[in-house]
């Protein structure tokens, strides 16, 4: 940034929003809604991780910056049409999150202790689970984990908290055996008629394979991600600079 360029502060750009929102703003923001912008923080929490992937190989923050002013952007504009609905405020939100942080960090503001990390979060799901009592819009343990999530992630967190209430949980030695098992069903299908059976069993799959990655704790959304990186390098990056002519295993 030139020296000589303005710089704004954070109750300035709260400013821009209101202004971009107000009566003689910009038509596209003020019909915006907190539905019609769902599809918006979606987008940018992904550029946001694509923009932390380019500084961790390029070691430039420039991305991460943009990005992150993004998401902001995205916050800002849910407290302003928020603020107008006369719920809530932006300062109201700072507010929440600020007590948040102070309520579930007694082993930092408080008297409380906590010297690992795991420790950290058993507090942490405690401290959640006693502030939810009584709130009418809290679900069960696992329908307040959100469906909006990518399927194989929230497919590792019921499965988590499954075995947490209720003592579902399988061993991994069961996850590989009802996996075998579902290959051999698998092989027993016939592709081109689809139909039910066959999304069934690649669901169950799909669900072992969540569990598999939860037990061994491993992000299974960054493993699949890494894998397709490496077949994209396989077919666009060979080491001659030419693409792979497909020989070989297609995975």
């Amino acid at each position: 940034m030139d020296g000589t360029e303005k710089k704004y502060t954070y109750e300035e750009f709260l400013e821009i929003i209101r202004t971009l929102r107000g009566e003689n703003g910009c038509p596209w923001d003020r019909v915006q809604t907190h539905e019609s912008l769902k599809p918006c923080m979606t987008e940018e929490a992904a550029e946001l991780l694509a923009s932390i992937r380019i500084y961790e190989q390029t070691g430039n923050p420039e991305n991460m910056l943009e990005e992150l002013g993004d998401v902001l952007l995205q916050v800002v504009m849910h407290a302003q049409i928020a603020s107008e609905e006369g719920l809530f405020t932006m300062e109201d939100v700072v507010n929440e999150v600020s007590r948040k942080m102070v309520r579930r960090h007694p082993h930092v503001f408080g008297t409380g202790s906590a010297d690992t990390p795991d420790e950290v979060l058993t507090n942490w799901e405690e401290i959640k689970k006693e502030e939810k009592k009584g709130k009418d819009w809290a679900a069960s343990p696992l329908r307040e984990i959100p469906r909006e999530l990518p399927a194989l992630t929230r497919a590792a967190k019921v499965l988590k908290k499954a075995d947490k209430y209720y003592g579902q949980g399988s061993t991994y030695e069961q996850d590989v055996q009802a996996l075998q098992t579902s290959v051999e069903a698998l092989g027993k299908c016939d592709p081109a008629a689809g139909g039910k059976e066959l999304e069934q069993i690649l669901a169950d799959m799909l669900m072992r394979v969540s569990d598999i990655a939860r037990l061994g704790k491993i992000s299974h959304e960054q493993a699949l991600t890494d894998r397709i990186e490496d077949l994209i390098d396989k077919y666009e990056k060979t080491e001659n600079g030419s693409r792979d002519n497909g020989a070989g295993s297609k995975i």
